[in-house]
């Protein structure tokens, strides 16, 4: 940010929700539950997940816009922080699955949101907003940190 503050604060807002938007395209694409149709249908579950992940990718773009060096630095760490979350909620899809099948419980995230399961909604809502704080905590370039 060296430019005119208003300019600056434009391009890097603009970057920002359009790193919101992808990440929304993203998760809504590349998740098994069509949300939007879910939650238009009135699934709370389904809108706690996606809340949760664009709230996850939110504090992520906020960190990035925060500690980025360059406008395309944000949108790097931007997209980093879509995938970390897309990532994630397949791991966290295969842990339940794991988790379930030890215990002798057919259970998923896809089936669960699906059946509006709210404290699942929850669940996943808390880890995305989990992962973008330590997502965010680690975007930094002070080199004192960095050890």
């Amino acid at each position: 940010m060296d430019g005119n503050l208003y300019v600056d604060f434009l391009l890097y807002s603009l970057t920002g929700f359009a790193i919101m938007i992808a990440g929304l395209l993203l998760f809504e694409f590349t998740t098994k539950n069509k949300e939007f149709a879910l939650i238009f249908k009135g699934n709370a579950s389904a809108a706690l997940s996606l809340g949760g992940r664009l709230a996850g990718l939110a504090i992520v773009i906020r960190a990035a816009a925060e500690n980025s060096v360059s406008l395309s630095d944000m949108l790097l760490w931007g997209v980093i922080g879509i995938v970390a979350l897309v990532i994630l909620y397949y791991l966290t899809e295969l842990i339940t699955y794991l988790l379930g099948k030890g215990l002798k419980v057919n259970v998923t995230i896809f089936k669960a949101i699906e059946q509006n399961n709210i404290a699942v909604g929850i669940l996943i809502l808390l880890i995305s907003c989990s992962v973008g704080m330590i997502i965010a905590g680690c975007l930094t370039y002070n080199p004192d940190l960095l050890g």
